[in-house]
Order: structure tokens, then C-alpha cells, then sequence
């Protein structure tokens, strides 16, 4: 059996704000608040949590991967912008152009992500979340739908999408040319079947393509390892 997605873990200089911008633009519940980090729970198909860790350093770069907000008509998406905005979000310029009926937010520390304009066929049949949408090649793309065991739903001209069997958003890489891989603040958590070998689950995943980053990493209850494009992610201690 191959490992879970547990959680999407973001940095965040503040946990406590971000999580409550994000529970209240996806009407998720907050779980868990710690030290070490606060964890909203999926009101809907998603899948996997949302962990929000502390970190000091702050964002100076573009994310390699954001979500794809979808909206049902041209006043649902004007809602979905208005009430990211009033929880602290703003408009930012990544590129975009005036003939692009996607809107491109941030949340309050930078990160980035888009409201979708209805009648997006790609994601027609997806929630909320309609993508995780990544910066990455191809063999990336292939490299994840192994590990996940998730089925390829798009393979195409170098862009690739992948999505669980159970729903929830597609994961997408839209292949060259790609971003530096500087300042790793968003990651994958896999968490390797119940009572399973993380050991042979870290030698799985090597052998798809993965590298393992730390060599110390007793007592932290993971393993941080870096897929074929050199994201980051952690494989955690079974339980």
C-alpha cells in the first residue's frame, strides 16, 4: 500500500492568522491549535488537512504551487473575492492580463492564490478547491502519481494533473520553464499506511525518484525528503 497525503503544511510568520483567514474563505473547522502549528480540517472531499507552522522568515518569493478556488457563476466569484478580501487577502500582479477572467489574491502573509471564472471545464467536476496548482515538469507529475498511487487525469504537451480516485482537487504541474526551488514554505505530509514500514515506504519513494534530504531526523517523527523537482515533503512515523 502506498503513503496518504496527510496535510499541505504552509510557514507562516503568523499560525493563528493565517489559519483563520483560510478557515473562514473555505468554511473549514480549526482542529488543533499548538506550538507547534494549528490544523484546519476538510469541511468537504479535499481529502487532507491544511498545517499551518510557525516560521520567522518571511516569504520573498513566488510559491511553486496555490489553490484554484472555483465559482459556480460571475456573482459567486465576486462573493469568493469580496470575502477574501474583508478576511484579509489582496489583489496582486503575478503576470496576469487584462484579458485573464481568473482573479489572482493573496492571503495576509503573500501567498498565492486564484479565483477561477465559472464554466472552467478542467475543473467542472471538482469542489471548491478545484487544484492544487504546482510549478513542475512532467516527471514530477508522474513521480506523484506513483507515490500517491493517484490516476493521471491530464498528460499533455508537458502538464500533467493527477487526482485521488476519492475526489477532491486535481494536483497539476505545468511543466518549463520553472521557478527556482528557494525557500521551501509550502510541502506535502505523506503519512505511510497504518502500523506500515516507514523505512521501506522511504526506499519506495527512492526508488520513484525521491531523495532524502536529513540524515538526523530521530525523534522528530518524520523524514524530509525532496521529490525528482526538489520539493520538499516529510514522510512521517507511522501510527
Amino acid at each position: 500500500m502506498t503513503s496518504h497525503l496527510h496535510a499541505l503544511d504552509i510557514d507562516a510568520n503568523d499560525p493563528p492568522l493565517l489559519a483563520r483567514f483560510w478557515a473562514g474563505l473555505l468554511g473549514w473547522e480549526v482542529s488543533d491549535e499548538t506550538d507547534d502549528g494549528i490544523v484546519l480540517l476538510p469541511g468537504d472531499d479535499t481529502g487532507f488537512r491544511i498545517r499551518f507552522l510557525p516560521n520567522p522568515a518571511r516569504k520573498t518569493v513566488q510559491n511553486p504551487m496555490h489553490f484554484d478556488l472555483t465559482s459556480t457563476s460571475l456573482d459567486d466569484q465576486r462573493d469568493v473575492v469580496a470575502r477574501a478580501l474583508a478576511l484579509g487577502g489582496r489583489h496582486i500582479d503575478v503576470g496576469q492580463t487584462p484579458e485573464d477572467e481568473h482573479v489572482v489574491l493573496a492571503d495576509p502573509e503573500g501567498n498565492e492564490f486564484c479565483v477561477i471564472e465559472p464554466g472552467n471545464n478542467f475543473l467542472a467536476d471538482c469542489g471548491f478547491i478545484g487544484a492544487l496548482a504546482c510549478d513542475g515538469s512532467q516527471a514530477v507529475g508522474y513521480f506523484w502519481s506513483k507515490a500517491l498511487g493517484w490516476p493521471l487525469v491530464w498528460d499533455q504537451d508537458q502538464e500533467t494533473a493527477i487526482r485521488s480516485p476519492h475526489g477532491g482537487p486535481k494536483f497539476t504541474w505545468g511543466g518549463p520553464p520553472m521557478m527556482p526551488r528557494d525557500g521551501h514554505r509550502l510541502r506535502f505530509d505523506l503519512a505511510p499506511p497504518a502500523h506500515g514500514d516507514q523505512q521501506a515506504e522511504i526506499d519506495r519513494l527512492v526508488e520513484l525518484g525521491a531523495t532524502r534530504v536529513d540524515t538526523s531526523a530521530a525523534g522528530t517523527g518524520w523524514v524530509t525528503m525532496a521529490d525528482p523537482d526538489g520539493n520538499e515533503f516529510r514522510v512521517l512515523t507511522p501510527r
